[in-house]
């Protein structure tokens, strides 16, 4: 039985990266929940969680990722890039150093993560702007020569945070509507619609439920009724 949050017409993985503090969680559980708690605490390991809106009428699952920032958890966090196709690297506009450091995130993004990954710089905190560091016009123009689209958000006083990812869906969405796609080997599964093929393994979400995951090839894309029994049954096999 499927409930009404299992129907879309895609699923995106969004990793939300950047320096601890920066408000990555926030911005997730505004975006999800629309929530904000001011005694936020440091992410340990991954969190994740979903909302879903449309772009051109089609209904698009974000799965939104939120890493953690500290040092320790760096080599943990590496193997969450994996299949993601939406990144949104995410300062402090009121301290300079988690934007200096955006350039290091930005170096590991590109090493572990699929080339054609849509990238979103953001300057978080922008109701902090008594207590600017770093310039709009600064972060435009590194955005601009880095190739990544720009926003400035606030988490606490919701602006522009659902216009940020948004945007960066309707990129991804853009670009996918544009390849041509690819029929699944003959015989291997329930001819989808509008669904490319993905290669990554299947994950476990927090609560024990399985994510239902294709196999990769540049976009991770997700279909609900795209999983034959012989996947379930891999599945279940693998993790037990």
């Amino acid at each position: 039985m499927s409930s009404k949050d299992d129907e879309y017409d895609y699923l995106f993985k969004v990793v939300l990266i950047g320096d601890s503090g920066v408000g990555k969680s926030n911005l997730l559980s505004r975006f999800t929940r629309n929530e904000f708690n001011l005694e936020s605490k440091s992410t340990i390991g991954v969190e994740f969680a979903t909302r879903s809106m449309k772009v051109d009428g089609k209904t698009i699952k974000a799965q939104i990722w939120d890493t953690a920032g500290q040092e320790r958890y760096r080599a943990i966090t590496a193997a969450y890039y994996r299949g993601a196709v939406g990144a949104l690297l995410v300062y402090d506009i009121a301290k300079h150093l988690t934007y200096e450091n955006v350039e290091r995130w930005l170096r590991e993004l590109r090493d572990h993560a699929d080339q054609n990954i849509v990238i979103m710089l953001v300057g978080n905190k922008s109701d902090l702007r008594h207590l600017r560091a770093v310039t709009t016009e600064e972060a435009k123009t590194f955005a601009e020569r880095n190739g990544l689209s720009f926003i400035e958000t606030s988490a606490l006083d919701s602006t522009n945070v659902d216009m940020a990812f948004q945007n960066i869906l309707s990129e991804i969405y853009r670009i996918v509507s544009q390849k041509q796609i690819r029929d699944p080997p003959e015989g291997d599964t329930i001819r989808p619609q509008n669904v490319e093929p993905i290669d990554v393994k299947p994950t476990m979400s927090t609560d024990g439920q399985y994510i239902k995951q294709l196999f990769k090839h540049r976009f991770c894309i997700y279909s609900s009724d795209f999983c034959t029994i012989h996947q379930w049954l891999f599945v279940l096999f693998y993790y037990l």
